[in-house]
């Protein structure tokens, strides 16, 4: 892993030199190592406001992956356009946050299961007041979904299901049944993005991360509730007719976002974007 941004005056020792040269010395090889948790943890943290239930603010990140050509998928799922640094950063969001948000759709195509204890986030997560692992939303108007997957039958905590008030009572009725805990975060048929954030930081949720899907996340683009970007760029061309990271309608006005930092290994770009 290479740190290619911020760019400081100091050598950067994200490489090892592949001699016995120093990094960045003129006839040496440098070559990337892998970063410790320690490393990915810092250089993902979230904003000092979002730490703790009495953080002023919840904080809504993103982490998506997406081809040269603007692919976030290959045959419906992002695992082939990934690689393994890029599930190491997945990982790691994932142990830094309180809660996954994830569109029913995802569920469906990815094969969704719960977040695991992970013994190396064990102690950093105790320390920040977290349980052992993040609990898991789903979005979905309907809730048409299976309630036999693991993600609801033995999750470590209860999934949660973002839903809208006119959500139907039999699939509510079913959902609880099944240890699920319905969260009625719209006044409709659907969810309200807002809604949702201010009601999973109601729940003390205020570190939160989206895995998508497409539709997912254009909806928060759209409602403006997102606060920053963490965007793989895979080095791979697909073609075909794969969504981008986000769908859905077009905003009046493009939503600005800053580059706060980017990484490298293998040829991929981990880059991570806040609202400006």
């Amino acid at each position: 892993m290479r740190r290619l941004f911020p760019v400081t005056d100091v050598t950067d020792a994200t490489t090892a030199p592949a001699s016995d040269g120093v990094p960045g010395t003129p006839g040496t090889k440098d070559v990337a190592r892998e970063w410790g948790l320690d490393e990915l943890a810092e250089a993902y943290a979230y904003p000092p406001g979002a730490a703790g239930s009495e953080g002023p603010e919840p904080w809504l990140r993103a982490n998506m992956v997406s081809t040269l050509d603007g692919a976030a998928q290959h045959d419906g799922r992002s695992q082939p356009i990934s690689s393994a640094a890029d599930m190491r950063i997945f990982g790691t969001l994932r142990g830094l946050a309180d809660v996954v948000i994830v569109g029913a759709e995802t569920v469906r195509q990815e094969g969704y299961r719960p977040a695991r204890a992970r013994e190396d986030f064990a102690a950093r997560r105790a320390a920040a007041g977290q349980g052992p692992a993040p609990a898991i939303a789903v979005v979905s108007a309907s809730l048409d979904l299976d309630f036999s997957l693991r993600l609801f039958t033995s999750p470590l905590l209860p999934t949660l299901l973002l839903t809208g008030a006119a959500a139907a009572p039999d699939r509510i009725a079913a959902a609880e049944k099944a240890g699920a805990r319905v969260v009625i975060a719209g006044g409709g048929v659907g969810v309200e993005p807002a809604r949702a954030v201010r009601a999973l930081a109601g729940l003390g949720l205020r570190r939160l991360l989206t895995e998508g899907g497409p539709r997912l996340l254009g909806q928060l683009v759209a409602a403006d509730v997102l606060d920053e970007l963490c965007l793989t760029v895979s080095p791979m061309l697909t073609v075909g007719d794969a969504q981008r990271i986000a769908g859905g309608p077009s905003v009046a006005v493009p939503s600005r976002f800053e580059l706060t930092s980017l990484l490298e290994e293998d040829g991929f770009l981990f880059s991570r974007y806040r609202r400006t």
